[in-house]
């Protein structure tokens, strides 16, 4: 109970107050304006946070991710220009709900089921992490290489439609990771000569060029295409709330149990979790015939599952240091940058900080409903924002965060470098979530397969050895060869259908 306490302390403060309230203004000014992401808001978002104390910088993050996967449904709905990924998947629905003139249904469904999405999220968090925790204190390095793997696998396998794409992107991170000096030996490596080089390479300005960087590059190739004019106008957004929820909770409670499951999959996310609930709600649906007319059950089921995935994505995040997706993959960063380590120490010698983030997330989907209806009412203004000014402006942050980073021109260039990186790769459509994982997950995959090496004299049986490890071990490899068990159980079923004709 004293921790619990001390964490009201650290966040019944008017700097941490005002701090979400800003990072929230700004997550959802970021989100509603097409193709910027949740993630570009929270990369931009990075650099302001080394100059604050460690809780209202988390709470920034925080609000501002929040704020961002909602707001992403605004465009969306009125213009068929999802504002994040995790909107897309829904997107031709509520703008079919927008011309049928539905638009205030369609952004009271996205309101309403975000908020409730969020903080189912936040409870499984809240009960599932601390738990999580003890367990992973019995966890050796033997345990700690196949979670990692792991991650790295889901990545490919599972949070990806084309997983040799994925690998690709996996590769190139992994390959990125092993810049500078080697396990354990400590001789240079890939630095060609350059002392910058011998630190590795600085994860905060490689964030903000893979994701800002490129949607910059990309607006100017593509000339800075204008975003058009609203639709129609919005009316009464909460009128139709209390007939959505008596007639749309099964979709609600679905939603919110896949999104909690795939966003505690390293490497899957909010996105992911989007696709997934709009697919299976189309295939369970009594009326799968209104789907693509405007029909606002897929919306329902969809959004929340892309924020409760946006929660429980904190979970392998805050217990083992494994991003569950690429918004997680730079809190780790600022955790690392504030001195949280992230890890089951982090629950042991630190639980007040980790009640805190709990009472911001909260927060954050509590003050959701009032700033997302303001937002809404504000949303015309905000979507012809002309793109030719707003990218300069993106760009000036991106310099400004990427300096800051290590006070060195260094930093710009690794932005600059990693913004055209992530430009080519998208333009390849090679997704950059999986290089991500690699960077951040890299390091960590090869010292903990160094020191099980050491421990285990050689010998790779060690890796099977202990219970826990060996059951992730065969998970693992189950997931592997999973494409390979498919193949021949589809030519079984053929087989047996042929000879029984």
């Amino acid at each position: 109970m004293n921790a619990i306490g001390a964490a009201f302390e650290l966040v019944l403060q008017w700097q941490v107050f005002t701090t979400v309230l800003l990072a929230a203004l700004f997550g959802l000014t970021v989100g509603a304006i097409p193709g910027l992401t949740a993630t570009m808001a929270t990369a931009l978002l990075v650099p302001l946070t080394f100059f604050m104390d460690p809780v209202p910088a988390v709470g920034a993050i925080i609000a501002c991710a929040a704020m961002a996967i909602f707001a992403g449904d605004i465009p969306g709905t009125l213009l068929r220009i999802p504002g994040t990924p995790a909107s897309a998947a829904y997107t031709d629905e509520a703008y079919a709900m927008t011309r049928n003139g539905e638009a205030e249904a369609a952004l009271g469904a996205n309101l309403l089921f975000s908020a409730l999405g969020g903080l189912a999220g936040t409870a499984v968090l809240i009960f599932a992490a601390p738990a999580l925790a003890e367990v992973a204190l019995k966890f050796s390095s033997f345990e700690y290489f196949w979670m990692a793997l792991l991650g790295l696998t889901c990545a490919v396998f599972i949070g990806s439609a084309q997983p040799l794409r994925a690998f690709i992107s996996l590769f190139i991170g992994l390959a990125i990771a092993t810049i500078g000096l080697n396990n354990p030996a400590g001789v240079p490596r890939f630095t060609f000569g350059s002392t910058d080089l011998l630190a590795g390479i600085d994860f905060i300005p490689a964030m903000i060029g893979l994701f800002a960087v490129s949607e910059v590059l990309r607006s100017i190739a593509s000339g800075v295409p204008s975003i058009g004019r609203l639709q129609t106008a919005t009316g009464n957004i909460f009128k139709h709330w209390g007939g959505m929820v008596r007639t749309y909770w099964r979709q609600q409670l679905r939603g919110n149990a896949l999104g909690i499951a795939i966003g505690a999959l390293p490497g899957a996310g909010a996105d992911i979790a989007a696709w997934v609930a709009y697919a299976v709600s189309r295939k369970m649906s009594r009326t799968p015939e209104k789907f693509g007319t405007g029909h606002v059950e897929g919306i329902v089921e969809s959004t929340s599952a892309n924020n409760a995935a946006l929660a429980s994505a904190w979970i392998p995040a805050l217990v083992f240091g494994i991003p569950g997706d690429t918004i997680t993959a730079i809190v780790i960063g600022v955790l690392y940058v504030k001195g949280l380590n992230p890890g089951p120490t982090l629950f042991l010698f630190n639980p007040q900080s980790i009640y805190a983030v709990f009472i911001i997330f909260v927060l954050a989907n509590l003050v959701m409903i009032p700033l997302g209806w303001v937002t809404i009412k504000l949303a015309k203004r905000l979507l012809l924002v002309p793109r030719n000014i707003m990218m300069p402006v993106i760009l000036a942050f991106c310099i400004v965060g990427a300096f800051a980073s290590s006070n060195s021109s260094y930093g710009i260039i690794v932005m600059l470098a990693f913004g055209i990186l992530g430009f080519v790769m998208e333009e390849n459509r090679i997704p950059i979530a999986p290089c991500i994982l690699g960077i951040v997950i890299g390091p960590m995959l090869e010292e903990t397969f160094v020191t099980s090496m050491i421990k285990s004299d050689g010998s790779f049986l060690g890796f099977f050895e202990r219970p826990i490890a060996a059951g992730l071990g065969i998970v693992t490899v189950l997931i592997w060869l999973s494409p390979l068990i498919g193949v021949l159980m589809r030519r079984r079923r053929a087989g047996a259908s042929a000879s029984s004709q």
